[in-house]
């Protein structure tokens, strides 16, 4: 799909992204690239870091690769120097990397919930603690250029701790302790440091592997039946949303929570076609017309 974005909206940024070479993580790297960025993309697994690299560079894109766990301290710390020292600055921190599988509250294990915690939600923080003195603006000081500005932290959690979700306990707190960690960094470090800290809420993406691990084809087409949008997303929707957050146009835009999930979170199924409403309504009109003077309608 063609973007709605001037292709040089990010020129001269340098960002890193974790979990950026696959899924939507990766979506995010290409489009950012695509918009003039440069790119860092940090992983585990080098064959994949090494994969999407060669696909963002013959794109065009300047792009590093960088293995590295988000749970390591040391590694956090390393990464983000690897990048500054090649691209010489950072200016945009995605923290794109995630854990998820489904399982029954009872079958999951103290391990198994603490390993989803410690990627999704320590990984977060750790990663935006390293980065942050590349980041930050001091704004207290006297010397600082008006014009200049700090960076950007952009969180990718989701949706499914707004009510609550089936077999997802270990990720549904993992995310909403994501959304209270941009909030509050926004507010810290958006005073502090002219760094702003948004996120990014996606729903049910139909075009990642882990859709079709957590949401099997047969369950998806029920979803689709009482999404308000009617289809599933895609990573495009995700990137878009992170180019417009890490663009001029979201600079006063900060310690927000962005859902991109076509209304998904407000649903719930359709318990009565539209058309049996309208009957419904009917009835109760004429009831209501039929009614004697004075005579409470609620009482009919």
């Amino acid at each position: 799909m063609e973007s709605p974005f001037k292709s040089d909206v990010l020129k001269g940024k340098v960002a890193l992204l974790t979990g950026g070479g696959s899924g939507i993580g990766f979506e995010i790297s290409t489009q950012f690239g695509k918009h003039g960025a440069s790119v860092a993309i940090m992983g585990r697994r080098k064959n994949v870091l090494d994969g999407a690299v060669s696909t963002l560079t013959s794109l065009g894109i300047p792009a590093i690769g960088i293995q590295g766990d988000v749970r390591k301290v040391e590694d956090a710390k390393r990464v983000v120097e690897e990048t500054v020292r090649h691209f010489g600055k950072l200016d945009i921190l995605v923290n794109a990397a995630a854990g998820n599988f489904l399982v029954a509250a009872e079958d999951l294990s103290p391990n198994g919930f603490k390993t989803v915690m410690d990627i999704d939600t320590v990984g977060t923080f750790t990663m935006s603690h390293e980065a942050l003195k590349y980041l930050k603006k001091d704004t207290s000081s006297s010397s600082s250029s008006s014009s200049s500005s700090g960076g950007l932290i952009l969180n990718i959690s989701a949706t499914l701790h707004y009510t609550a979700a089936w077999y997802q306990i270990h990720v549904s707190a993992a995310k909403a302790a994501i959304d209270a960690m941009t909030r509050n960094l926004a507010l810290e470090w958006g005073t502090d440091y002219d760094i702003r800290v948004n996120g990014i809420a996606p729903g049910p993406i139909g075009d990642t592997a882990g859709m079709s691990k957590l949401l099997p084809d047969e369950i998806g087409n029920k979803t689709r039946e009482y999404m308000p949008l009617y289809k599933l997303g895609e990573k495009w929707d995700i990137a878009m949303a992170a180019v417009y957050l890490a663009s001029d146009a979201g600079k006063y835009i900060n310690g927000s929570i962005l859902p991109v999930d076509g209304g998904l979170w407000l649903s719930h199924p359709r318990h009565l076609a539209k058309e049996a409403v309208k009957k419904i309504s009917r009835s109760v009109e004429k009831r209501s017309r039929a009614a004697p003077a004075g005579l409470p309608t609620s009482k009919l």
